[in-house]
């Protein structure tokens, strides 16, 4: 019986392993994947004390901190079901090959991030890993001195294009926002100093009012379609990069959550279980960020901390 069971191991998971090794617990950390987007998100440079990294090199940061503790990660395990039973927690985790893997524990920290959202038109199925990628960071070395199009109006889809004009030799953005300052000239989730960088890069060109209608090609990408105000229009482009929003990777938990899928937590990372806790962007905190996740997730041990030490002795009930 494991006093904590965390799942994940990005900015909050490592955060709150880092706390849960501090105080002594008996604790293990499962996770299908070290680093999570903080891992695929490219240059990254609001993460306080260092004012440039790698976002690979920062998760690789995390883990081995978490790891000097002598803390054990078991990665490679997808967690499927999470189930009360006698006052504690059954979870229950399979691996690629389909084998199950079976942990107690008194308290939990659901620490499993996002994922890319598809945009669900023809052709991106077909074409996904055959120029279609939802990671730049992954992908975009391989589209070098090509024509690529990158899909979204936030921050990644602002990173994925500065990181592409680098790379290839034009690039489009397609957003659904207007060319206004209201809309912040088509990126009104995306921060003022990249969308500055954008807009003063040679090579790239921005398509306000679009809408993705298809993805074409045979075999591998050739070209994608879109609309605007002005109707139905072709690109020729060798690469497609989606970057249109997350889905939080809540599915295995029943639990109370949003409409969007998140986990709604209280202030001290609780959910509607007790003994249940949650943070970083799979939940419902207003604002997705690595300084963000971190915090929460040492939120989340304190409080399963506090949670464990108030449960009776053993052979009582909880």
């Amino acid at each position: 019986m494991l006093d904590l069971l965390i799942i994940g191991a990005s900015a909050a998971g490592c955060g709150a392993g880092i706390y849960a090794a501090r105080r002594n617990l008996n604790f293990k950390i499962v996770t299908d994947n070290i680093g999570g987007e903080v891992a695929l998100s490219g240059q990254v440079e609001n993460w306080p004390g260092i004012q440039k990294i790698q976002g690979f090199e920062l998760a690789k940061q995390f883990a081995d901190h978490v790891k000097s503790y002598g803390v054990t990660i078991d990665e490679g395990w997808r967690v499927v079901n999470i189930a009360r039973e006698d006052g504690h927690f059954v979870v229950t985790a399979k691996n690629a090959k389909n084998e199950e893997k079976t942990y107690e524990a008194k308290a939990v920290v659901v620490a499993t991030g996002i994922h890319p959202r598809r945009l669900g038109i023809p052709g991106e199925d077909a074409l996904d890993h055959h120029g279609v990628t939802y990671c730049t960071v992954c992908d975009g070395p391989l589209f070098k001195n090509k024509t690529t199009a990158t899909i979204g109006g936030g921050n990644s889809a602002l990173e994925s294009a500065i990181m592409m004009a680098g790379i290839a030799q034009k690039v489009y953005v397609l957003t659904l926002a207007p060319n206004t300052a209201e809309k912040k000239w088509g990126f009104p989730n995306g921060e003022d100093v990249l969308i500055e960088k954008i807009k003063n890069l040679p090579n790239v060109e921005i398509i306000h009012n679009a809408s993705t209608l298809a993805i074409t090609g045979e075999n591998k990408v050739a070209g994608l379609k879109y609309r605007d105000d002005r109707g139905e229009h072709e690109l020729a482009v060798d690469g497609v990069m989606v970057h249109v929003g997350t889905v939080p990777n809540s599915q295995f938990l029943d639990v109370d959550k949003d409409a969007m899928g998140q986990i709604i937590i209280d202030q001290k990372c609780a959910t509607a279980v007790p003994g249940l806790f949650a943070a970083g962007d799979v939940t419902n905190i207003p604002f997705k960020q690595i300084g963000v996740a971190a915090g929460q997730g040492i939120v989340a041990a304190l409080a399963a901390i506090e949670y464990i030490n108030k449960l009776p002795a053993p052979g009582g009930e909880i």
